[in-house]
């Protein structure tokens, strides 16, 4: 690697929070683009780094890490930004909502974008389960929104808003066809959150290089990216 670290990535996949977050720290990062349009995710070179198969991955200096929540964490503590430094009295509140991002909020998510891999091919089954997981996301955001402070504002920036500013955005667009009922301003904390990232140099630049618009989490629509696609 000519730059210290190397990104897995397919556009408006995981694997873009990640970039917000180089971008964000300002560091020299290379891309590996996985098409995903030919399960490149599942090829045994990849599944060598990530077993998983999995997106994103981050090869460092240190070795090879996959879960977005760990490459978070570990870029934030290797580079001193964007999360409380491990002694801080304020690390204990920002881990716990760091894994309710990961193990929770984005669960429901996934569950709800992917039904027929939990519940099979009832279509029955997978509405209700769609339903009940996009309910579920909901009542997350209720919890960010109302009892999560001084995270997810302007005054205390981190890893965290990144995160849940690509969680919103993919609330807004997946599955497509089935979103209705979804208002981002419900949340009006959360809200002024997003509008504020829009204007970070970094949204800019990792916007632009996969194609996720001028308003990607605010305005959102689908990816049109330079390179690969996101499914």
């Amino acid at each position: 690697m000519t730059a210290p670290y190397r990104l897995h990535y397919a556009p408006d996949n995981a694997s873009v929070i990640v970039r917000l977050t180089l971008e964000e720290l300002g560091v020299p990062y290379e891309t590996l683009l996985l098409e995903r349009s030919k399960q490149a995710q599942a090829a045994p070179a990849y599944l060598a780094l990530n077993p998983g198969g999995l997106i994103p991955t981050l090869e460092t200096p240190e070795g090879t890490i996959f879960e977005t929540g760990a490459i978070l964490l570990w870029l934030a503590d290797r580079h001193g930004r964007l999360a409380p430094a491990p002694d801080a009295p304020a690390r204990g509140d920002f881990l716990k909502w760091l894994f309710y991002l990961a193990n929770t909020a984005h669960t429901a998510l996934r569950m709800s974008f992917y039904p027929e891999k939990y519940v099979g091919p009832d279509q029955g089954a997978q509405d209700l389960l769609r339903a009940t997981m996009q309910a579920h996301f909901a009542g997350h955001l209720d919890i960010l929104e109302t009892r999560a402070t001084p995270w997810f504002s302007t005054d205390c920036p981190s890893v965290l808003d990144y995160y849940l500013a690509c969680l919103m955005r993919w609330r807004a667009l997946y599955p497509e066809g089935l979103c209705s009922g979804y208002d981002a301003n419900a949340w009006p904390r959360l809200t002024r959150l997003l509008e504020h990232l829009e204007t970070r140099p970094a949204t800019q630049r990792a916007a632009l290089a996969e194609g996720l618009g001028a308003q990607p989490f605010t305005a959102p629509d689908y990816c049109n990216p330079p390179e690969g696609s996101a499914t």
